[in-house]
């Protein structure tokens, strides 16, 4: 196809560079700097798409974010392809392939749009009243079909090939479009030593003066002076879709789009996470549509979009126009349209007596204009042909033939970001519209999104608010004449139920629709949004809410300040997951850690499992041997010998610093001041509600360092908790925090030789029974290397672990397998340590606990510092639900009447296995186990009032039997503990 209607002169494009590219398999051309939306319409192409639920033929509407119709599939190949891009965003490249969505066969014939001839049938909330019967109907069968019908772009075939990028930034100011006013911002910002992010969508900076010729001199020395600035990070192609709490910002920066058919090597896009001190939104304005019976067909589009085309991209949208309007700015589209060869068959405005430049531009150009007239109808296909014009209350109308049809209503500051911040809206009657109120982050609205019309005055808002923004002092702002514009839908004199005049163009809602959704009875805006589905679109209503309020104001009979607007959800325009991704795929989607002793536990042939997000060795098999076998051969071993048992995983904190023991204070249940440097204790961690979050032995190393150790799941949990209440709540402690979860090997070496075993590796330490009991730490060294060595086991054998640099991890490791040979020293897994710590009646966080458990309820009150004035979850604990409950779960043993029966975990337990069901259950079993030591099975439970049932039978209920369990102590092995100490 020729490019027929594209100009023989103006516009940005490069006409020397000629870019081919396909829609939907019919090959075009265009020229470097073309959209593929400008490309469509220099090729003749209004035809894009067809709409969600009527499948009615749709056009290119605008030339921006806020456009409705054009969405597009583009993509090489399904690894490459991405659906529902805005046809007005997409950047024209060589060898691009589009294709329209949401039709079969064919644009052109579609059967979808049997649907649209049987439209009365389908009003706003059909579905909630048609297909609820028979029950079930709905999921069944009429979902899954009407979804078929309705819809916008397929999901990709393939996963999405490309790679993304992320960083996170921090500024003095983010300026948030790179209009008159975002220049203007930044600049002035630059100019006091503020470190400046400028970011905008488009690929050049300058806004809405790309489409103003002359006003090239004025963004030619604009931007000459941002380059001479060090301190400006300038951002083109990036879109600020997401404003979040504290001044956080998502970005998404194109990168390689535009470039076309780019290896995968290099990054598609990057996304930005900046945290910025203050945030300037000049984001702009965005045109509204008029609501007219017919409004919808292909040719009819926003005056101000049809302008862009005229002067950025030097396309002539249309041969023949018909400029509807309520605004002067539609003028200024006529005579630009005009001039470049357009015919206007008529300007129709609303309005009785428009006066000002814009309309005397237009007369003296000798443009038909009527006044106080309106469209009441359009004719065409697949475009539009002719409109019906008639007076204002007139009963005549007169047919114009046309091709183009060019609409605006005014224009709507675009407060998106300004409401995602929740920052609150103002209604302006002057501008009928909602521009930025009151703040809720440091961020200052500019420009036209803060309701500046005229060029001056966005300049002089834009340069106020970068001063404002860095603590300058800011002029008054330039005063100007506001021009409204008009909201809802015009009058045309036809009966309602006749005819169609849309608000939401994506999503086939009327004007009819919202009037009956309030003849329904809904009255909030957020249930006539749901209920017709208004707003909804993809384009989050940038075109049709201030219509659709418009319409509910005036059905109410109440201002639109008392219906308030619907909540502006991110992001602002659709983002590929791609960008929240980021390099979180594949293998690295959950990163495999592996401890430095994992080659040597593979080498020796383990079988690993999942624990957090590491691999943990579960058991290390013999030749033949089951699970089970191999589990009772290392719980022997650790019982009669010797066991090895990489650690590493736990959680490991440094918390250093003259409070740093008050800081543990008044974190953990325990008592911390008065453990002197060179001993251990188990500390227990609540959340504020009193429930066990944690748990982990920490060792005081001197008087102003512990070493905290923590669940392998909850190290980061417990590292942030921790962080929280330093910042927010003890400010006044003097306590920093590392994280050493990574850097230090940890190996346990568990059974009554284990003395002997590690002895020989021993330096600069004595530790003999006498000179380093149980709970005790020392630093010293082992086979050569530097250590932190604790005396604590987990088995309830003779037990140390050894803390050495991960770098020596698997070295120390090697070396006391190596001493431990003659000792007959067996490296064990997690499977085994469960069994091991369950016959001690030791609790695994996460596993006897719930979030629901208290220290009491897992028989650990001793823990508790009585003394203590506070500590989190102390009040909590005073609760009478806490405190007095009598028939709170509490923690028991269970030998079944079978020693050989093994529960299920998780499996319940009740009183009377006849009872009818549902049954009452008392608790349930938490960890079950077979104990090599006992020749029996055990297992551990959580059973209301516990440990005054010990003695009673209760029943498991399995299908077809019960299983009769005993409850006892907890403790099934050495109750005494003499086997701590070897």
């Amino acid at each position: 196809m020729t490019q027929k209607y594209r100009l023989a002169t103006g516009g940005l494009i490069d006409r020397r560079v000629t870019v081919p590219f396909t829609f939907d398999g019919k090959a075009m051309t265009g020229h470097a700097g073309d959209t593929l939306a400008s490309a469509l319409l220099a090729n003749g192409v209004h035809l894009v798409g067809r709409s969600f639920k009527y499948h009615r033929p749709r056009g290119i509407v605008s030339a921006g974010a806020e456009e409705p119709n054009a969405l597009v599939g583009v993509g090489r190949d399904e690894g490459h392809y991405t659906p529902n891009l805005r046809a007005t965003q997409v950047e024209l490249y060589h060898g691009l392939r589009a294709e329209s969505q949401n039709r079969t066969p064919s644009l052109e014939r579609d059967v979808g749009s049997i649907t649209d001839r049987l439209w009365r049938f389908f009003p706003a909330g059909f579905y909630y009243k048609t297909f609820m019967w028979p029950k079930g109907a709905w999921t069944k069968f009429f979902e899954p079909r009407i979804r078929a019908i309705a819809g916008l772009g397929r999901s990709p075939a393939a996963p999405d090939a490309a790679r993304y990028a992320q960083i996170y930034a921090h500024c003095d100011v983010l300026v948030i479009g790179a209009g008159p006013a975002g220049l203007s911002a930044a600049l002035a910002a630059a100019e006091t030593g503020a470190r400046v992010i400028l970011c905008d969508e488009q690929p050049q900076f300058g806004g809405a003066l790309l489409a103003e010729p002359g006003q090239s001199a004025w963004l030619a020395e604009q931007r000459a002076r941002l380059a001479g600035f060090a301190n400006i990070t300038m951002l083109p192609r990036t879109i600020a879709f997401g404003y979040f709490p504290h001044n956080m910002i998502g970005l998404a920066q194109d990168l390689t789009d535009h470039q076309g058919e780019t290896s995968d090597d290099a990054p598609r896009g990057r996304l930005w996470q900046v945290r910025a001190k203050q945030v300037i939104t000049a984001t702009g304005a965005i045109e509204r549509p008029l609501v007219f019976p017919d409004n919808d067909r292909p040719g009819i589009m926003l005056a101000d979009a049809a302008r862009t085309y005229v002067e950025r991209y030097a396309v002539k949208p249309g041969n023949r126009a018909v400029v509807f309007t309520a605004h002067d700015d539609a003028y200024r589209a006529a005579v630009s349209l005009h001039e470049a060869g357009v015919t206007i068959a008529a300007i129709v405005d609303l309005r009785e007596s428009p006066e000002g430049p814009c309309l005397d531009a237009a007369r003296a150009a000798g443009l038909p204009i009527r006044t106080h007239a309106t469209i009441i109808g359009t004719e065409g296909n697949l475009r539009v042909a002719a409109v019906s014009v008639a007076t204002i209350g007139a009963a005549n109308a007169e047919r114009i033939a046309c091709d183009l049809v060019l609409m605006s209503g005014g224009f709507t500051p675009s407060v998106h970001l300004f409401s995602q911040s929740r920052g609150k809206l103002a209604f302006d009657p002057a501008l009928d519209a909602f521009i930025p109120g009151t703040p809720a982050e440091p961020t200052i609205a500019a420009g036209a999104a803060s309701g500046c019309q005229s060029l001056e005055a966005a300049i002089a808002s834009g340069r106020a608010a970068g001063l404002s923004a860095t603590g300058q002092a800011v002029a008054a702002p330039v005063a100007e004449t506001v021009a409204a514009g008009f909201l809802g839908e015009v009058p045309h004199g036809r009966d309602p139920a006749s005819v169609r005049a849309f608000v939401d163009f994506q999503n086939d809602v009327t004007a009819k629709d919202i009037t009956l959704a309030l003849a329904e009875g809904f009255r909030s805006i957020e249930h006539v949004k749901r209920y017709t589905t208004t707003g909804m679109a993809t384009d989050q209503g940038k075109t049709s809410n201030m219509n659709a309020l418009g319409i509910v104001s005036k059905s109410l009979g109440v201002p639109i300040p008392s219906i308030g607007t619907t909540t502006f959800r991110m992001p602002y325009t659709p983002i590929p997951f791609g960008y929240f991704a980021g390099y979180a795929r594949g293998d690295l989607f959950e990163p495999v850690r592996e401890t430095p002793i994992h080659a040597w536990a593979a080498e020796q042939g383990a079988v690993f499992e999942d624990v957090s997000l590491w691999k943990r060795a579960r058991y290390f098999p013999r030749g033949a041997e089951t699970m089970h076998e191999a589990v009772a051969r290392e719980c022997a071993a650790v019982r009669a010998g010797v066991g090895l048992f990489d650690a590493s995983t736990l959680g490991k904190i440094e918390i250093t610093g003259p409070d740093a023991a008050e800081f543990l204070n008044r974190m953990y249940v325990n008592a911390w001041t008065k453990l002197k440097p060179g001993r251990l204790r188990y500390g227990i961690l609540l959340r504020e509600d009193g429930f066990i979050i944690d748990d982990g032995v920490v060792g005081r190393i001197a008087d102003d360092r512990f070493h905290v150790t923590t669940t392998t799941g909850g190290a980061a949990r417990v590292l942030n908790m921790m962080e929280d209440y330093l910042q927010t709540e003890f400010t006044d402690l003097k306590v920093w925090l590392t994280s050493t979860t990574e850097q230090y090997a940890v190996i346990a070496v568990q059974g009554p030789r284990a003395r002997e075993v590690i002895a020989p590796l021993v330096e600069d330490a004595d530790i003999s029974a006498a000179a380093m009991p149980h709970m005790s730490v020392v630093e010293c060294r082992v086979a050569g290397v530097p250590a932190r060595l604790f005396r604590v086991s987990f088995t309830g054998e003779l037990g140390f672990e050894i803390n050495v640099p991960a770098d020596y991890g698997r070295a120390v490791w090697e070396a006391i397998d190596q001493a431990g040979q003659t000792h007959g020293i067996v490296p064990y897994g997690t499977e085994t340590m469960h069994v091991l710590r369950a016959e001690k009646g030791y609790i695994i966080v996460g596993q006897e606990t719930d979030g629901t458990a208290t220290p009491d309820d897992v028989g650990l009150t001793w823990a508790i510092g009585k003394a203590k004035p506070d500590f989190v979850g102390k009040r909590a604990l005073a609760r009478t639900a806490l405190a007095s409950q009598t028939d709170r779960k509490q923690l028991v043993g269970l030998l079944t009447a079978d020693p050989a029966e093994v529960l299920e975990e998780g499996a319940h337990l009740v009183a009377d296995p006849a009872q009818p069901i549902p049954m009452t259950m008392l608790g349930h079993v938490t960890s079950s186990y077979w104990s090599a030591a006992l020749n029996r099975s055990i297992a551990l439970a959580m059973v209301r009032n516990g440990r005054a049932r010990i003695g009673e039978t209760l029943h498991v209920p399995l299908p077809g039997r019960s299983v009769a369990v005993t409850l006892t102590d907890p403790v099934f092995y050495d109750p005494e503990g003499a086997r701590l100490d070897g």
